[in-house]
């Protein structure tokens, strides 16, 4: 479905953040892009979705093709309506409007702009939501907030979902609510999720496949099961030693990341 074959990615013709990545996301599952602060996560969803050109970013070489097209030219508007909708990180809802108006809002790039069913389907997904459709976004708790972004984007009936650290800042029951929803989406309406995560357990679980981003390169790729039992991911991702337990930071001497490209 989505490709990208050796983007680089440069902020104000100065500032290199991604170098040379490569992705393959297959149509209807769910893959995560692992990486810790600053290893160029969000520059790659934004790349993907066209947010870049809003900050003087560009994608200045390599082609990222969408159902054989490329789109790293397009603006985001046009994106859009290919059905690439990015959830961006922060819960950045509309504080003053309600719920069910910040959801309509998510059917705007449609002929239709979103049905009666359409907002139903939000709310079976999220009965939360349904409850509380008339409250103004800004009064809600962070996970709502996050629940009323999904559901927005869910509104624009997407093909591809681009979801920016989900579960950041929220509750552990409140986030393992959020990535049950995140799987239900890929398996019940067939839609596609390229999920950034730092929480990397949680990723793991919830995807097929992963990419782990180090300094705006992927070091290491693979189905997301065999990446969980991966040595070097489970001592600086998952906080885990070779005998299971969990180990300090402080505690590491050396750090051996085993490049694909080696």
């Amino acid at each position: 479905m989505l490709t990208l074959t050796n983007v680089e990615v440069k902020y104000a013709d100065v500032i290199l953040v991604l170098r040379g990545v490569s992705l393959r996301i297959p149509e209807g599952g769910i893959v995560s892009l692992l990486g810790s602060n600053g290893a160029g996560k969000t520059t790659t969803l934004k790349a993907i979705s066209g947010l870049l050109r809003t900050e003087l970013g560009e994608v200045t070489a390599g082609a990222i093709e969408y159902r054989g097209e490329r789109i790293d030219g397009l603006d985001p508007e046009r994106v859009a309506q290919m059905g690439i909708i990015q959830v961006m990180e922060g819960r950045k809802v509309l504080k003053h409007l309600t719920i069910e108006e910040n959801l309509r809002l998510g059917g705007y790039i449609r002929r239709d702009a979103g049905s009666r069913a359409d907002l139903d389907r939000v709310y079976d997904y999220f009965p939360r939501l349904r409850a509380r459709k008339g409250a103004v976004s800004g009064y809600l708790s962070g996970g709502e907030q996050q629940m009323v972004l999904i559901g927005r984007a869910m509104m624009a009936r997407p093909k591809l979902m681009l979801l920016d650290e989900p579960s950041m800042g929220l509750a552990p029951l409140v986030a393992a609510e959020i990535f049950e929803i995140i799987r239900r989406l890929a398996a019940e309406e067939g839609t596609t999720i390229l999920l950034v995560e730092q929480n990397a357990k949680a990723a793991l679980r919830t995807s097929a496949f992963a990419y782990v981003l180090e300094n705006g390169r992927v070091v290491l790729e693979g189905p997301s099961a065999s990446l969980a039992e991966n040595e070097d991911i489970r001592e600086f991702y998952l906080g885990m030693s070779k005998l299971g337990e969990k180990r300090s930071y402080r505690e590491v001497k050396t750090y051996k990341r085993r490049k694909r490209w080696l």
